[in-house]
């Protein structure tokens, strides 16, 4: 069975982008596009790890972090913030509130990748290229 991944990210050009990787890399994926969605799609999806944008519609993704941490059902969910908000105090926030990863916009989707399959346990020896 397939590691699930969640995208909650607002801009279309990104999803699209990470839903082609997410997907050619094997994994089951979901998009949520607002906080709202994200916490529903949680909540139904159960994802392996979650690509989380901090600025979203609705409820922001730090707040959503703090949902996830909170909650025992998800507290095995890696959680990579991917976000344009790339400031220490930010990225601090970020960590603090138990994320996993704070990768900032742009990014390498190559990086990206290899970040969510490190927290999946899984070994880049057989990547695929991108």
């Amino acid at each position: 069975m397939p590691s699930k991944v969640l995208i909650v990210e607002d801009e279309v050009n990104i999803v699209i982008s990470l839903e082609f990787v997410m997907g050619q890399a094997g994994y089951e994926v979901a998009v949520a596009r607002t906080g709202k969605d994200a916490l529903e799609q949680l909540a139904s999806f159960n994802p392996d790890v979650v690509l989380l944008d901090v600025m979203l519609p609705g409820i922001n993704g730090f707040d959503i972090l703090q949902h996830i941490r909170q909650d025992a059902c998800l507290q095995n969910t890696a959680v990579i913030m991917l976000t344009a908000k790339g400031r220490e105090v930010e990225v601090a926030k970020g960590l603090a509130l138990g994320a996993n990863a704070y990768i900032t916009k742009p990014f390498s989707n190559r990086e990206l990748l290899a970040e969510v399959r490190r927290h999946l346990g899984v070994s880049d020896h057989h990547e695929t290229t991108i």
